[in-house]
């Protein structure tokens, strides 16, 4: 077997025996994403540990917890908050530095930095400002909870946490759900908050149907507990039962659809026949299942397109 058929010839050289333990040197000035435990301190990479220690600062979405870490760790950097709320306001100073030849480290409180947590928008900057970035690789709740729950894993949505309140998140679960009856066939990771999981779960299974579903908590950690099933039980089970931790919520993707963009054209062309466009997309919307709004919009589009056609035949030659 030559080398370029051994997968094993592809790992970088720093990785053999005689190599130290933290693997390939970290690169120079830049920015580095450096992804921290979702709860097991035995999660954190030997890379990891040394883009923090030698990050001339390490931005940070809760100072407090990220301190907790390296105390743990028996690491010391210097601290910078990075948040939601001043993540904007920062990035012009962030990237003079950068440009300056600054090493910046960005964590957030437990997982990737910028999957649900700030830090896309100075990543986003700093790549238009040419600054180098790269990440550390490591746990991610999302993934973890996906290859645990028994779910196709190829296509999943991420889609972070639902809105808060139940009447925003029933019609941000619809839009999905419109998307499944238009084509898309995928398993949704989202995450919850525990005294929500209840009430969430009921929406999910108010839009979506029962299908299979999974809850996963406080992954890596002592309790961990992954609870599989139909979503009917898991939301029946929530419904009395405390949740407690950290929440992965996974719908597995449902049967083939009956409705799809031609179903739904068909009937809709069917109901224009008879019925005004706003009749006719109600009565569709309640047929199918689908928003009202997404329904509305289809329906104006088709019968834009017949009165185009209506008036090119109506020329005369």
């Amino acid at each position: 077997m030559t080398g370029s058929e051994n997968p094993a010839a592809e790992i970088d050289d720093a990785t053999s025996a005689s190599s130290p333990a933290v693997g390939p040197s970290l690169p120079g000035p830049g920015l580095v994403l450096v992804a921290t435990p979702i709860g097991n301190l035995g999660d954190m990479t030997a890379r990891g540990r040394a883009a923090l220690q030698e990050a001339d600062t390490v931005l940070s979405e809760d100072t407090r917890s990220t301190q907790r870490l390296l105390a743990a760790l028996g690491l010391s950097a210097r601290l910078e908050a990075l948040h939601e709320h001043n993540e904007e306001a920062r990035i012009p100073a962030l990237l003079a530095r950068l440009a300056g030849g600054a090493r910046l480290a960005l964590v957030s409180d437990a997982g990737m930095p910028a999957i649900s947590d700030p830090g896309y928008r100075l990543v986003r900057a700093a790549i238009a400002a040419g600054v180098t970035v790269t990440a550390v690789p490591g746990p991610n709740a999302a993934l973890t909870a996906l290859v645990l729950s028994g779910l196709p894993p190829v296509p999943f949505l991420f889609l972070g946490f639902p809105p808060p309140r139940a009447a925003a998140r029933r019609a941000g679960f619809g839009v999905i759900r419109a998307a499944e009856q238009a084509g898309l066939a995928a398993t949704l990771i989202w995450h919850e908050a525990p005294h929500r999981l209840g009430g969430m779960l009921a929406d999910l299974l108010a839009v979506f149907g029962d299908r299979p579903a999974a809850v996963a908590r406080e992954l890596t950690k002592r309790f961990e507990e992954v609870r599989r099933g139909r979503l009917a039980a898991l939301a029946a089970h929530y419904a009395v039962a405390e949740a407690r931790g950290e929440i992965t919520v996974l719908l597995g993707p449902g049967a083939a659809e009956a409705t799809g963009a031609a179903a739904l054209e068909t009937a809709l062309r069917a109901a224009l026949a008879d019925h005004s466009l706003r009749d006719a997309a109600a009565l569709v919307a309640a047929a199918t299942g689908l928003p009202r709004k997404i329904v509305y919009a289809r329906a104006l589009e088709l019968a834009r397109g017949s009165e185009h056609q209506g008036g090119e035949q109506g020329i005369e030659p």
